[in-house]
């Protein structure tokens, strides 16, 4: 039973916890031990539900899709009624615990799943690793001096040990799919509207994003089917999907029309590993009938850049002064980056930030006369084959901060500035067996196309049985 996520999916587990073949409480049982076990190793996980707590999750899970299924929420952005929502901050776990869920953590429980414990991420979710000094560095199961990347690496990590089929993870620049890359899983950024952030205030001028990362392409699909819908009043709509996401993984996508991009403008070329998995990937997209060719939009990066900091920073600081509610940080409350982060924050003019947020509007625009064309965008998730802990620095200055970070999101974060889905698909490995995420982006609201390619990558190269050394 312990072993029972190694062969099945969240929905098969719910399947057999439906046809009474196994029982929900074993299930749960069996989960939390080697979770446990597991979380001793990764440091994945920074709380585990118990007593009451535990019991009341249990009992507010419905008998949806993921009946009985146990399940991990970030620590970010997401509330859970009776627990803190940390942001991997020392500051914030001094705060009065959540008095009700957010709406899409309501809604997975609905859906059935049975909310266990809390999933580590970086302070604030600023760096794309998971090593907070509240709380410590996540292991990347695949070997032990790597990250799985972040800011949602404790979800990530618990998944690739296969000791959770899906657990929930965040997108503010790369964030679902960063650790999906580097962890060997799949992980969709939805569309911007898709999913509410109910109660709580938009993120990053609505670049921020929120579904899960999971061994299969159906179990993400199911998940954005739970929790997909706006919340009255929400600033952000976007017309619902034509079927079921869960449906789009059943059925052929066509043939798309799919460019392919392994450069990086102004920067340092690209290892060569991934200039061949990019290459190796979109031959595979034509044996499968797709048109493909190399193209990529024409788009200003550096005013990207300085657009996406300018953000980042204004959010840091206004996210400080309204969780805080009228506390002041102390000497040791906030790692140096966030610090300076939100110091920088607040010197950013009202035109600044306007100007930031027109080049997110401009930058959409140019990426939608793009998508005219084509269809998909394929490229590498990250610009680097492996991230060793300590890589992303949230001790030094920002200019190291900033060093570290280049690698990580330069494909990613262009589609949460643009508020367009994207999804990492472990379709490629390195010559010692770490996983490479593939990056395929599409159009606005095409989330039902990206599940169908998918599913249809998942069965022409599975990746479900590759499983990390390290907890072997």
């Amino acid at each position: 039973m312990e072993n029972l996520f190694a062969t099945h999916d969240a929905l098969a587990v719910a399947g057999l916890i439906k046809a009474r073949k196994v029982g929900a409480q074993e299930v749960l049982d069996a989960t939390l031990a080697r979770l446990r076990r597991i979380n001793g190793k990764l440091n994945a996980i920074t709380d585990f539900y118990e007593g009451d707590l535990l019991e009341r999750s249990v009992a507010a899970a419905g008998e949806g899709p993921f009946q009985g299924v146990p399940f991990v929420v970030k620590q970010l952005v997401a509330d859970c009624a009776g627990t803190p929502t940390t942001a991997g901050s020392r500051f914030f776990a001094r705060e009065p615990v959540a008095a009700a869920d957010s709406i899409a953590v309501a809604r997975m429980r609905r859906a059935g799943l049975v909310i266990v414990g809390r999933s580590n991420t970086s302070e604030f979710g600023l760096a794309p690793t998971t090593e907070p000094a509240f709380g410590g560095a996540t292991i990347n199961p695949w070997r032990g001096d790597l990250s799985p990347g972040g800011s949602s690496g404790g979800s990530a990590a618990v998944v690739a040990a296969r000791a959770l089929p899906i657990a929930h993870a965040t997108d503010g620049g790369g964030s679902i799919r960063i650790p999906a890359a580097l962890s060997g899983l799949f992980g969709l950024k939805p569309s911007r509207g898709r999913v509410s952030f109910a109660p709580l205030g938009e993120t990053l001028a609505g670049a921020g994003a929120q579904l899960g990362v999971s061994i299969s392409v159906r179990d993400s699909a199911a998940l954005l089917d739970a929790i997909a819908g706006s919340a009255p009043g929400d600033p952000y709509g976007i017309p619902p999907a034509s079927d079921s996401f869960l449906a789009a993984t059943q059925r052929s996508p066509g043939r798309l029309r799919i460019a392919f991009s392994h450069s990086l403008k102004g920067r340092p070329a690209l290892d060569p590993v991934l200039v061949g998995a990019v290459e190796e990937t979109a031959k595979l997209l034509e044996d499968l009938g797709h048109q493909v060719e190399q193209a990529e939009p024409a788009l200003d990066g550096a005013a990207m850049g300085t657009a996406f900091g300018t953000v980042m920073a204004a959010n840091t600081f206004t996210t400080l002064q309204v969780r805080a509610n009228g506390r002041v940080p102390g000497a040791g409350d906030l790692e140096p980056v966030t610090r300076l982060t939100a110091e920088q924050g607040s010197k950013i003019s009202a035109e600044a930030y306007i100007r930031a947020v027109q080049t997110f509007h401009r930058t959409a625009r140019q990426l939608g006369s793009f998508f005219e064309r084509y269809d998909v965008l394929l490229s590498p998730t990250v610009a680097r084959t492996h991230l060793p802990l300590g890589t992303v620095r949230m001790d030094g200055s920002l200019a190291d901060y900033e060093e570290g970070l280049a690698a990580l999101v330069p494909f990613t974060s262009l589609c949460n500035m643009t508020g367009v889905p994207a999804m990492s698909v472990p379709l490629a490995w390195t010559g010692d067996g770490l996983p490479l995420g593939m990056h395929f982006v599409s159009r606005l609201g095409a989330e039902e196309m990206l599940f169908s390619l998918a599913a249809q990558l998942e069965q022409a190269r599975p990746w479900r049985e590759r499983r990390p050394p390290l907890l072997a």
